[in-house]
């Protein structure tokens, strides 16, 4: 979303979590159909996942506005996943900011 002067808003979470010992399959089911309802969102940006060596899992997620997080945060099938993630991961951490503005640098064409 760009603001009154052109610059790029948004809102961004940044998600680290350690998945327990065997529910790798299980939880990739999970993010699966997470990420396809994510896009789905008002508002939504995009999203990207990444592991690190020591099993850690970082996710960031960016939304324009944060009517778009809200819906996100309270969907129901959202919550259901959440309730699943305090089950399947020894450790979640999720942090959220606001960009505030910067300026949009992606290439034309």
């Amino acid at each position: 979303m760009l603001s009154k002067n052109g610059m790029r808003t948004m809102l961004i979470t940044v998600f680290r979590s350690r998945l327990k010992p065997g529910l790798r399959n299980e939880y990739a089911a999970a993010v699966d159909r997470m990420s396809e309802l994510a896009r789905t969102m008002p508002g939504y940006i995009s999203h990207k996942s990444f592991y690190a060596e020591d099993g850690e899992r970082c996710t960031i997620v960016e939304f324009a506005h944060e009517e778009g997080l809200r819906t996100w945060r309270t969907n129901p099938k959202h919550l259901v996943a959440q309730k699943m993630a305090r089950q399947t991961r020894s450790r979640v951490e999720v942090q959220a900011a606001g960009a505030g503005e910067s300026p949009d640098l992606t290439a034309a064409g």
